[in-house]
């Protein structure tokens, strides 16, 4: 049997081939007024990424409540970031529960969300997803399938689960004008629950060694620019914990003639915004924090507002100078966001500061956070 890094390899090629004539489709609002590229021209591309979209009962019902009581509609709850996230070449989410059916549909701690999630982050703008959390055996390999093909259904790509082996071992590749972006994925644990019978590739879970050749093998077949999903951390936990640290320098620092084997790496799980840091010269985003979820209560049984504040993250990347060279971030950015439970509806809260509403101490709260290792001084700035 071929070795997981040539499995991967050649599933890649596969895909690479197979969209070499395909372009991430345009999700530039009408009149947005962005100039159409120069025919030839070597342009570069943004990528944003968010926190958790992780479904309590009292957002399954909210739902409800905005489609009018028949159905499911998550479009109004996203609706206030999609001109952010709709205006990116590509941009991910991180989808953390499995999907039910036929109305069962649950909350914590067990989730089962409706699909018609995967219809709204296709609908704000989102082109792929992570899906290796600690919630993504909550239903079995069933859960995994119903979400899987949802997300198919909606066009949205997905890493970190898979139905069948060769999914497992095919690698989630988003074109970006001329950029091939390969999105890897993986979660420290499944809260306990085993891998399914016969199915040990259903789940990917962080193991340093593995993150690294799956990532040489995504490079070795043609991937330009390699993002990682790690569910990881501490739950409510600001800082980022010693493990986080530790695989954000092993995983920067693994290099292969003398590029890079990753370029950006997303944090989510710690249901809390956490620091973004330049590590080894490669941008860490420890946490994005929850973009979607209930009232939170933090392990002391405390309600925690933190727990619905949260970031997106936005990379600019320009082509190598050279041919064989990095694509690098010529610019990094985070939007501050909050989850209105009231309202159900998610916040950008430049937006709303700029609208006279009273979230200046929540935003300042989560830059705070997400400078707190000094990442100001590696350019990172607060965007729109």
């Amino acid at each position: 049997m071929l070795a997981r890094s040539r499995q991967l390899a050649l599933a890649l090629t596969v895909v690479l081939a197979a969209g070499a004539a395909c372009q991430a489709r345009d999700h530039t609002p009408p009149g947005s007024g962005r100039p159409a590229p120069a025919a030839g021209e070597a342009r570069g591309f943004t990528l944003v990424a968010s926190g958790d979209v992780l479904p309590h009962r009292t957002i399954i019902d909210r739902a409800r409540f905005d489609a009018g009581g028949t159905g499911y509609d998550f479009r109004p709850m996203l609706s206030g970031i999609r001109p952010v996230v709709s205006r990116a070449d590509i941009a991910l989410c991180h989808m953390e529960t499995v999907y039910g059916a036929n109305g069962d549909y649950t909350g914590y701690p067990t989730f089962k969300s409706p699909p018609e999630i995967a219809r709204a982050l296709a609908h704000t703008g989102y082109d792929g997803c992570s899906t290796a959390s600690n919630h993504t055996l909550d239903d079995g390999a069933d859960g995994i399938r119903r979400t899987l093909d949802a997300l198919d259904r909606a066009g949205v790509r997905h890493a970190g689960s898979a139905r069948a082996e060769q999914e497992a071992r095919t690698v989630t590749v988003l074109r970006a004008g001329r950029a091939e972006v390969a999105h890897l994925a993986y979660t420290y644990d499944t809260n306990g629950i085993p891998l399914p019978d016969g199915q040990p590739w259903a789940v990917d879970l962080i193991d340093e060694a593995r993150i690294v050749e799956d990532a040489r093998a995504a490079r070795g077949a043609g991937a330009d620019v390699v993002v990682v999903s790690m569910h990881w951390g501490t739950e409510w936990q600001d800082a980022p914990d010693e493990r986080q640290l530790a695989l954000a320098r092993g995983l920067t620092a693994a290099r292969s003639g003398g590029r890079p084997d990753i370029d950006l790496v997303l944090g989510t799980h710690a249901h809390v915004p956490q620091a973004y840091e330049k590590v080894n010269g490669t941008w860490v985003i420890y946490g994005m924090g929850d973009q979607i979820a209930g009232e939170m209560t933090n392990h002391e049984g405390v309600k925690d507002p933190r727990g619905n504040q949260s970031t997106l993250g936005r990379f600019t990347f320009a082509p190598p100078d050279r041919p064989g060279g990095r694509w690098k971030v010529t610019k990094a950015e985070f939007v501050p966001q909050f989850f209105d439970v009231d309202a159900g509806r998610v916040v950008n809260l430049n937006k709303a500061l700029a609208r006279g509403a009273d979230v200046r101490a929540v935003r300042d709260r989560i830059r705070d956070v997400v400078l707190s290792r000094g990442a100001a001084g590696d350019g990172l700035v607060m965007g729109q």
